[in-house]
């Protein structure tokens, strides 16, 4: 009898302590805000902390890797520092498409917005490409029936807008595409092309929804880390200026 009777006591005392029990605000305290400002000042034992971090992070971004003799600017339908990095995404995607797949890329392109900031005439700095990329894309290559670029072409037209181009010539009329070339040729609507892009624009981004009408092939290359290889390979940058984009009668 004594141990159905303790039995029956843990039986309750375990039921009594799975009861969920309502949370009360015991007290309500009033805190002074914060500004962050440069009045703020530093926390001394956190910056001792970083400082040997952050000194090794500054010789490492402040290494140069390049240099150029006039500004590399966003700016314009063929803007200088768009068609180069245009050209890197091609030359580094051709690379590995005639080693992996045996064939040769194309075209690239690229989107104007993913090119944050412009490289001043001087010395580049590793740091300067983290600036202009900043992003963790990576080079996609993306293989499309030549009837498929229609709406490549149709993109441009409706947008005019400068993403850039390598290996394209894109001449946009009263709205409508009125010359379209891949490296110097007309399009083939039978033939595959094969266009290089980042793995953003191939899945549809700013609104390149053409790009789902191929085959996107991943190259696990990183786009900043091409962009930094091709610099330090060029000691002297002397961008294309070639015209890619032409917008006839652009308002």
């Amino acid at each position: 009898m004594k141990n159905k009777f303790l039995l029956l006591g843990i039986a309750l005392v375990s039921l009594t302590s799975c009861k969920t029990i309502p949370l009360q605000v015991a007290n309500v305290e009033t805190q002074k805000n914060i500004s962050i400002n440069k009045d703020l000042k530093n926390d001394e034992a956190f910056v001792k902390v970083i400082e040997p971090y952050k000194q090794k992070l500054d010789r490492e971004m402040n290494q140069k890797i390049s240099h150029t003799n006039t500004d590399l600017t966003k700016q314009g339908d063929n803007s200088n520092l768009g068609n180069l990095l245009a050209d890197y995404t091609f030359e580094g995607a051709n690379e590995w498409a005639k080693s992996h797949l045996q064939k040769n890329v194309d075209a690239a392109l690229i989107n104007i917005g993913g090119i944050r900031t412009a490289i001043g005439k001087g010395d580049i700095l590793l740091k300067n490409v983290y600036e202009v990329m900043p992003f963790e894309n990576e080079v996609v290559i993306v293989k499309m029936k030549g009837s498929d670029l229609q709406g490549l072409f149709e993109y441009y037209a409706k947008n005019e807008v400068n993403n850039p181009v390598s290996h394209l010539y894109i001449e946009i009329q009263n709205g409508k595409p009125s010359k379209t070339l891949i490296d110097g040729k007309t399009i083939n609507s039978s033939q595959d092309y094969y266009i290089a892009t980042s793995d953003y624009l191939a899945l549809g981004g700013d609104n390149m929804n053409f790009f789902a009408k191929g085959e996107s092939i991943s190259t696990g290359i990183k786009m900043r880390d091409l962009f930094i290889d091709c610099f330090k390979k060029n000691p002297q940058i002397v961008p294309n200026t070639d015209v890619r984009l032409n917008f006839i009668g652009k308002k």
